[in-house]
């Protein structure tokens, strides 16, 4: 039974996922926002209960996915689309042969299930991540509803119609590049080991001290950036 438990809170993954799908067409963003921060509790919750409990099986692993795709992938589009339409004014007119778009920010959901089938099979994500894992992009996209409410003086920058757009491209194109990002998997708990991950959360913490809601969309660029630069490094000593 006790095998269970992390499917079980995969499962609660996934509900939050169809219920913040739900609060997005009720125009409710501010609960969908919720909805993919308690996915995200489960998804790390998850992971943790099958490493302390030997809990491992592949019919999780692909469970865990298909949560995913709903969470991080289908409701941050959702979210982005709305917030593109509340952006776009006169720009949301039908462009060339007829295409709406907002329609352009479904690439992310379409890439976060090409990224998520990827991962199951790819042997060398075990220790790193291989393009942006798609928690990531849910984090970033769903601090955004939480910024226009709790901290509207940042509305310019976030209701940007080319803006949200070009997001969505470049995060689309991150999620399935093929390069390496750290993965906050503590394989012991020694500072040697562990020393960028320490800082790097040290430095998380300070951002959200000073920035609230707005320091989520600088802490995931910076995540992306700061892996670029070590994979650099680590190509330049080898």
């Amino acid at each position: 039974m006790k095998k269970e438990i992390p499917n079980l809170l995969t499962l609660a993954n996934l509900l939050a996922g169809c219920l913040g799908i739900y609060f997005v067409i009720q125009g409710n963003l501010l609960w969908a926002s919720y909805c993919i921060f308690i996915s995200l509790v489960c998804d790390f919750l998850d992971g943790f209960l099958a490493r302390l409990l030997h809990a491992y099986s592949e019919l999780g692993k692909q469970l865990d996915s298909l949560a995913d795709m709903v969470s991080f992938g289908v409701l941050p589009s959702f979210i982005l689309f709305a917030l593109v339409e509340q952006s776009c004014g006169t720009q949301c007119s039908v462009g060339i042969f007829g295409f709406y778009k907002p329609f352009m920010v479904f690439a992310l959901a379409l890439m976060s299930a090409y990224r998520l089938a990827k991962f199951n099979i790819d042997t060398r994500q075990s220790d790193q991540f291989i393009g942006v894992p798609t928690p990531a992009n849910g984090l970033l996209v769903a601090s955004l509803p939480l910024i226009l409410h709790f901290q509207p003086e940042f509305s310019p920058y976030i209701l940007h119609f080319k803006g949200l757009l070009i997001y969505s491209i470049i995060m689309s194109y991150l999620l399935v590049a093929e390069f390496p990002l750290m993965a906050f998997k503590f394989k012991s708990w020694g500072w040697a080991a562990n020393q960028m991950r320490y800082l790097f959360l040290i430095y998380c913490v300070a951002i959200l001290v000073l920035l609230k809601f707005a320091a989520f969309p600088i802490l995931v660029v910076s995540y992306i950036v700061l892996s670029f630069i070590l994979s650099l490094l680590n190509i330049k000593q080898k």
